[in-house]
């Protein structure tokens, strides 16, 4: 793991966030599932971008530093989030984002036939805010999802992911509709039981400021070792 640049106050960093790395000019943190990582019509203060930025201005109300979410996961999902501390930051990171590489971890239901594949569709958003497949390129996002199977259960399968491009719901999507949904996808599945299980595990990057290479990884929550033992 790349050591931080400043110091982290780890008896200050917020519930639900673990701060991997933070220099002048970015902030990288693993989001624990269940946090949402900036504000939503029903969420504003407990968010990642809210709680971090808080949390770089040391509790002082008077301080104007900003943060600038680079990306986002879904609220259920766990991993590796990037901020910058500058605008111009975040739009440098938006010139390169998508050379960017980034795997996930994942359990979905079932076996699935084709051990490693590309998944690719054009998908859209409807009026519910579901997003699918659609047949008419004109009328969707090209989305494409890399996989492979790394460990199968009597049930489920434990996939490692490489995110080709970065459409809202994709890996959810993609095995839903392969009828190998995630495993706690209360979105793209009936019935489901526990936390989702999708973790951003890995991300390789530039830095913005000096083009240094950087790789981080987390740790593999539990909740997916201990679902795969028992079923």
């Amino acid at each position: 793991m790349i050591k931080s640049k400043i110091k982290i106050r780890t008896k200050y960093v917020p519930k639900g966030i673990t701060i991997l790395y933070e220099d002048l000019d970015i902030i990288v943190i693993d989001k624990d599932a269940g946090l949402l990582s900036v504000k939503a019509n029903y969420e504003e203060k407990q968010t990642a971008h809210n709680l971090l930025t808080e949390y770089i201005r040391k509790g002082n109300s008077k301080s104007k530093l900003e943060l600038f979410a680079i990306h986002r996961l879904d609220r259920d999902t766990s991993g590796i989030l990037i901020f910058a501390k500058s605008f111009k930051i975040r739009e440098q990171f938006a010139d390169q984002w998508k050379n960017v590489e980034k795997k996930y971890i994942a359990i979905v239901n079932g076996h699935l036939r084709e051990k490693t594949g590309i998944i690719e569709s054009y998908l859209a958003e409807d009026d519910d805010y579901i997003v699918h497949s659609v047949k008419n390129p004109n009328d969707g996002k090209l989305a494409r999802t890399q996989y492979k199977v790394i460990q199968e259960s009597k049930d489920c399968s434990l996939l490692e992911i490489n995110l080709l491009t970065g459409r809202k719901n994709q890996i959810r999507v993609h095995f839903s509709e392969k009828r190998h949904p995630l495993v706690g996808d209360v979105k793209y599945r009936r019935n489901p039981k526990g936390r989702l299980a999708l973790h951003a595990w890995s991300i390789k990057f530039k830095h913005p400021f000096n083009n240094q290479e950087m790789l981080f990884e987390t740790k593999i929550p539990v909740f997916f070792s201990n679902y795969l033992a028992t079923h």
